[in-house]
């Protein structure tokens, strides 16, 4: 309330869950647990609805003013991130969860807020505003990340809302150098004035800031594209897609409709979308599932799409509802490529055979005598596989003659040093070995190509099986082909 317009942040370091107050998470009793994603589903959350709304007042007047809160939330239960979470979504501040104050994971995360660029100044912008406008074929349906409407109403808003919709303007309170939001548009076109053959459709964005030096500034950026004619021309529109962007744009639209939404309902949604894209683009016979292709710039989109839904952004089992609000939090603010690892994580294989080199995301990269480097964003898995693990418990790595092992063994540290030093938050670090309890966090990212089910398929290639019922990438493959060509769709 002192400083309306003023860049500034507000910063909460909680060890638990508020106790008191109209914000309250839970009583004061012990016995009574904190919610869970099961209470929430039977609807025996008592204080969920009356907290978030509070906490949704307070970070609208929060993002009026122009601040930003962050929140350290160090404890090793719940500490109610699911009601506050919207104090930090909507103001651009930071949420970091850890188990301790003590960690280095929050030490190290809470000094990279601090951090300076080279002319020694913070790496944080305040009361941001940007505005988007478009020529006249296209309009703007809304902006997912981590802003507020300003309820601006120009000739390029679109009726059709997706995210933050109904306005062209949106307030960042506070912005960094990864901030990143996603916009989405659609082509309105109107009878009287077809599209233009050969013209472009161009979108300007403008945004503006208060730079940490006081300085204020603006960014202009201006981009044209080619117009294509969706049924003459889809080889052109085919060529020049993203699949990258637009898995992630679809993810942030998916992780935006689950805050809303009931989990399955947003799979269903999102195995539409993958459906008609496969029908529109993909080449193939009517009926005939083998016969389906799709080209290069769209064959990796599936996979993320695969990805995704086993991703703890969309599926709740096994995390609390504060995880998943943190996890969520990150997810749509993240650039491109820190967003697709959310997504996708990276597995690097380090070997006797040859320099480590990056590997398929699936169980059959398991193998005994290999080390393996997971990024998933959150977490960084160092994993060795069992003959490793055996040699490195007999010690071979001290005796002189295995030199090259013990470079073996380094080689993953080394890497995983590299991202440590400059990832916000930290990634939480693991160690772990084939049989490991720790090695859950590797086998549940993995796609199954190899389960219990098919252990004894003849000539399986070697790897680990992993226990579980869940769909491998193949059988999710055979069954869009399947929906995709099927002439009653």
């Amino acid at each position: 309330g002192a400083f309306p317009n003023t860049g500034a942040r507000v910063m909460l370091f909680t060890g638990g869950p508020p106790t008191q107050g109209p914000g309250m998470v839970v009583g004061d009793e012990l016995k009574t647990p904190i919610r869970s994603w099961h209470d929430i589903q039977k609807d025996n959350a008592r204080h969920l609805k009356k907290a978030t709304k509070y906490y949704e007042a307070l970070a609208n007047r929060t993002a009026v003013n122009g601040h930003s809160i962050d929140i350290y939330a160090c404890a090793l239960d719940q500490t109610g991130l699911l009601e506050m979470k919207c104090l930090s979504n909507l103001t651009g501040g930071h949420i970091v969860m850890g188990d301790s104050f003590n960690t280095s994971l929050f030490k190290q995360t809470f000094q990279r807020v601090f951090s300076k660029d080279y002319n020694g100044e913070f790496r944080m912008a305040f009361g941001g505003t940007m505005e988007v406008k478009t020529s006249r074929e296209l309009k703007v349906c809304g902006a997912i990340g981590p802003c507020v409407s300003l309820n601006s109403k120009s000739p390029c808003v679109s009726e059709n809302e997706m995210g933050i919709g109904g306005t062209s303007q949106w307030k960042v309170c506070s912005l960094n150098p990864s901030s990143t939001l996603a916009m989405f548009f659609e082509v309105v076109n109107q009878h009287n004035a077809p599209i233009p053959q050969g013209g472009r459709g161009v979108v300007q964005f403008v945004t503006q800031y208060q730079h940490s030096n006081t300085q204020k500034r603006i960014r202009v950026t201006t981009i044209a594209r080619n117009w294509a004619d969706a049924q003459s021309q889809i080889q052109h529109i085919e060529s020049s897609f993203d699949q990258e962007a637009a898995a992630v744009l679809m993810a942030r639209l998916g992780v935006f409709r689950a805050e809303s939404e009931e989990g399955p309902d947003v799979l269903r949604w999102l195995d539409r979308q993958l459906i008609r894209l496969c029908q529109k683009f993909g080449q193939f016979n009517k009926d005939d599932p083998n016969s389906f292709k799709l080209s290069e710039s769209l064959s990796l989109y599936p996979q993320f799409m695969f990805h995704l839904r086993r991703s703890p952004f969309l599926q709740v089992f096994n995390n609390s509802p504060d995880e998943s609000s943190y996890y969520r939090h990150h997810f749509v603010r993240q650039d491109l490529t820190q967003s697709l690892i959310m997504i996708q994580p990276i597995l690097y294989s380090y070997s006797f055979h040859g320099p480590p080199e990056p590997v398929l995301l699936d169980s059959s990269s398991i193998l005994p005598d290999r080390i393996l480097l997971m990024d998933t964003f959150f977490q960084l898995v160092i994993f060795h596989g069992e003959t490793i693990a055996q040699w490195r418990k007999a010690g071979y790595q001290e005796m002189a003659e295995y030199e090259n092992f013990k470079q073996l063994l380094q080689a993953p540290l080394d890497d995983a040093q590299e991202i440590l030093e400059t990832r916000f938050p930290m990634p939480r670090y693991i160690d772990t070995e084939h049989g490991g309890s720790q090695a859950r966090f590797l086998l549940s990212k993995v796609n199954p190509s190899h389960t219990h089910n098919n252990l004894y398929g003849w000539g399986q290639e070697a790897g680990a099986p992993i226990l579980t019922d869940d769909v491998s990438l193949q059988v999710f493959m055979d069954h869009l082909k399947k929906l995709a060509v099927s002439s009653s769709a």
